[in-house]
């Protein structure tokens, strides 16, 4: 998927949002894994800090659209992902995006602090936890859809198979003996 912000044609199964356009980079990795494992999606940009008028209306169509989930990548405050998950019943994977001033820690947090009673799914900070939250999606998805299930272990077989086929991998036969 290109960074032109543009989402799946079918009807959405994940909602990905993402405080600022600048945090598209750390999306980015989401979203070309949703692709990759054939998962409609669809992309919005919302501040929980600029645009909180908009937090409940985008809930509801979640709600209404019946997504699996939101993944929402926040920096700095993150109050994005908490915002979201007050507002709906749809699982809410957070990301925190790495920032200049503290690294992504104050965005983790701000995400993994969440109130008893509001949970967030929150990952790693940066690509890495776009990436999980990706297949972590995927994984809820697998439960009751047997072509995602079946996309979802081919990409891990495919990761398996990368890492036995390394020559310096340690049960490879040209790694050599201890």
């Amino acid at each position: 998927m290109t960074s032109d912000f543009s989402a799946s044609p079918a009807l959405p199964r994940v909602g990905v949002v993402m405080g600022s356009r600048s945090d598209f980079d750390t999306m980015q990795g989401a979203l070309d894994l949703l692709q990759q494992l054939e998962i409609a999606y669809e992309v919005r940009v919302l501040s929980a800090h600029r645009t909180p008028h908009l937090l409940p209306t985008y809930a509801a169509r979640a709600e209404r659209l019946n997504l699996a989930c939101i993944i929402a990548g926040a920096g700095g405050a993150a109050h994005l992902p908490g915002m979201l998950a007050a507002f709906t019943r749809v699982p809410v994977l957070g990301v925190p995006v790495q920032s200049r001033a503290l690294s992504g820690v104050d965005s983790l947090h701000s995400i993994v602090q969440m109130p008893a009673g509001v949970p967030v799914a929150t990952f790693a900070i940066g690509q890495a936890g776009a990436k999980n939250a990706a297949l972590f999606a995927a994984a809820l998805l697998a439960t009751t859809d047997e072509g995602v299930r079946s996309r979802l272990d081919a990409f891990r077989q495919a990761q398996t198979r990368a890492v036995l086929d390394d020559p310096y991998f340690e049960g490879h036969p040209e790694a050599g003996e201890a």
